[in-house]
């Protein structure tokens, strides 16, 4: 809902702005809460210790390069919804969502790939990780913003640009991380061969044509959404917007299990 609230009162229908802004400052306060949450369960999984015993080696875990990255994120986070409160203007807002969009980039820089092997594939494939994120991010809370807020054409035809290069983003973004992910720089189109070989080919292939999914109902809105907008209809919009958020939700819990699958 961050991202969503600030999308609308930023660039999609700045006139609903205010209660936009008001609504995204709670959602930065929840993300505040939540990422002190991850960080304290990170580090004790990280640790291999009971959260209990935590307090007892918070000079260790102060050292683990997770958690640190957590620990901005939670600075970034509560600032974020600070700033957020006080929030009455488009610019406002805009300059909230490269707050927002710093606050995001920190646990995405701490993978095994950036830690491990600083290398060419990996500044590529952090880069295209971060870029992936803010297309998914950008996408989902504008479609969650324009059906809470703002169903109007104006907005619609807005989001719906957004969606477009958002859509690009995450395809291109998408491919080559899992590219070098498979190792196809060196053994070959590693993302053809082991889709059928490997669990997380496996997995490859159904975000992929999910992927397919959302970008041919992107499509269908287009076409024939948009037109029933101007003669009244929301409910189409609604109806459509529906399907593709149950599909964005699928999409994003096989995201999560490529990120845990070896």
């Amino acid at each position: 809902m961050v991202g969503g609230g600030l999308l609308v009162a930023g660039w999609l229908l700045p006139a609903s702005g205010l209660r936009a802004a008001q609504d995204a400052a709670i959602a930065a306060g929840v993300w505040a809460l939540a990422s002190v949450a991850g960080l304290i369960t990170s580090a004790a999984v990280i640790l291999g210790i009971p959260l209990s015993h935590l307090a007892e080696h918070a000079s260790i875990a102060g050292e683990l390069t997770q958690v640190r990255a957590l620990a901005v994120t939670v600075v970034l986070t509560a600032v974020l919804a600070v700033v957020l409160s006080g929030v009455r203007t488009a610019r406002g807002a805009r300059i909230a969502t490269g707050l927002a969009a710093l606050a995001l980039i920190p646990p995405l820089l701490t993978g095994h790939q950036a830690i491990e092997r600083p290398n060419f594939w990996s500044i590529t494939a952090t880069a295209s990780l971060v870029i992936h994120v803010f297309a998914a991010t950008a996408w989902i809370g504008g479609l969650l913003g324009v059906l809470r807020y703002a169903r109007d054409r104006i907005a619609v035809e807005r989001f719906s640009a957004l969606a477009l290069g958002c859509a690009i983003a995450i395809g291109l973004t998408g491919l080559i991380t899992a590219e070098i992910h498979l190792d196809g720089r060196d053994g070959g189109w590693g993302l053809i061969t082991q889709w059928v070989t490997t669990p997380y080919g496996a997995l490859v292939f159904a975000k992929a044509v999910a992927f397919a999914v959302l970008v041919v109902i992107g499509y269908r809105h287009r076409q024939a959404t948009l037109p029933k907008l101007v003669t009244g209809d929301p409910a189409a919009f609604r109806r459509l917007a529906a399907g593709e958020l149950v599909i964005m939700a699928a999409t994003v819990g096989l995201a999560v299990a490529l990120s845990r699958t070896p």
